[in-house]
C-alpha cells in the first residue's frame, strides 16, 4: 500500500467520512450499500481497470487505492502511473482485484476524489505552460471547497503550481476590509507588525499605496487588478525590496503579458474554484 501523507491532513478520517456519507451512516435506513446488498453475491470477485478518457495530469491515485483498502484491506491494487504524471487519453492508471461489494461501494468516491484533483492538476500545468516564464511562480488561493483545501493544493503542486498561504494562520493578508477598519495602508500594516506577525502580504490596488505599506513593514506586496502598464511601473517602484504579486483578472488570456512584467508571483483562484473534473472511468469484470 502506498503511503500517503499530507501534513495537517488525515487521510484515514476523510476516507471514512466520505464513504460513511455515500452510505447514510447514522440517518434511518442507511448504512450500506443497498443496491450492491441486494444484487452482488457476498463472495462475487471482481477486477478493475482504471483510466482516463483525456489526456490529464494525474492526482489522487494514492487517496483511491485508500477508499478501495478501507473496504477491503486486502484488495489487490497495482498504481500503475505516478501523481503529478502527464498521461495520454486511453492510460490504465490502476489496476485491482478483489470484493465485488467493497470495489462497487468505494468507487464512486474514488473516482470523485481521482477526477476532482486530476481536474485541477491539469489546469493547473496548462497555467504553467500558458504563462511560460520560469522566472514567475503560479499560485492558488484560499478559493477551495470546504474540508478539501489540503487536497487540492496537493493537486496544485501535481501541475506545476506552488501554493499561497494555507489558511487565514501562516501569513497575515492584509485586504480592503482591514484597510478600512484600520484607516489607511500603513496603519494597518503597522498594526500586523505590532503583533508580532512574521509574514505580512498586503494588497494594494493603487500606486500610491506602495510606499506606506513598504514603510510600515510589509513583506509581500499584492499587485490587485492592475493592467500589465501599471504592474511594470509598480514593479519598478518596488526595486526588488519586496516580493511582488500579481493578482485579479488573470486567466489563459492574461497570464503570460502578466507575468511578463517582473512580478515575481501570480494568483489564480480559479484553479480551485473552477477546475472541471476530469474524464477517469473504472471499468470492472467478474472473476
Amino acid at each position: 500500500m502506498s503511503q500517503f501523507q499530507l501534513d495537517g491532513f488525515d487521510l484515514d478520517t476523510f476516507v471514512r467520512d466520505t464513504l460513511a456519507e455515500d452510505l447514510g451512516e447514522g440517518l434511518p435506513g442507511g448504512g450500506h450499500d443497498v443496491t450492491s446488498e441486494s444484487v452482488i453475491p457476498t463472495d462475487a470477485r471482481f477486477s478493475g481497470v482504471m483510466d482516463n478518457r483525456d489526456a490529464i495530469i494525474v492526482a489522487g491515485l494514492p487517496i483511491a487505492e485508500a477508499f478501495f483498502r478501507a473496504l477491503e484491506p486486502d484488495m489487490e491494487i497495482e498504481l500503475l502511473v505516478d501523481d503529478g504524471d502527464a498521461v495520454e487519453p486511453g492510460t490504465d492508471l490502476m489496476r485491482l482485484s478483489g470484493n465485488a461489494r467493497a470495489m462497487l461501494t468505494a468507487e464512486r468516491s474514488a473516482l470523485n476524489t481521482v477526477q476532482h484533483l486530476s481536474g485541477i492538476a491539469t489546469m493547473v500545468r496548462e497555467y504553467v505552460r500558458t504563462m511560460g516564464n520560469p522566472d514567475c511562480t503560479l499560485l492558488d488561493t484560499r478559493k477551495t471547497i470546504p474540508g478539501l483545501r489540503h487536497l487540492e493544493k496537493y493537486a496544485v503542486r501535481m501541475g506545476g503550481g506552488s501554493n499561497h498561504r494555507m489558511g487565514l494562520w501562516d501569513a497575515a493578508m492584509i485586504k480592503d476590509n482591514h484597510v478600512l477598519v484600520a484607516g489607511n495602508v500603513g496603519e494597518a500594516v503597522r498594526r500586523a507588525v505590532a503583533a508580532g506577525v512574521q509574514e505580512i502580504i498586503c494588497e494594494v490596488d493603487r500606486i500610491d499605496q506602495i510606499e506606506p505599506a513598504l514603510n510600515a513593514g510589509a513583506t509581500r506586496l499584492l499587485l490587485d487588478n492592475m493592467e500589465p502598464d501599471r504592474l511594470r511601473e509598480a514593479v519598478a517602484l518596488v526595486a526588488g525590496r519586496v516580493p511582488t504579486e500579481a493578482s485579479g483578472g488573470i486567466n489563459l488570456d492574461t497570464i503570460k503579458a502578466k507575468a511578463a512584467t517582473g512580478v515575481n508571483y501570480v494568483s489564480v483562484g480559479r484553479l480551485t474554484q473552477s477546475a472541471p473534473a476530469a474524464d477517469i472511468g473504472l471499468d470492472f469484470t467478474p472473476l
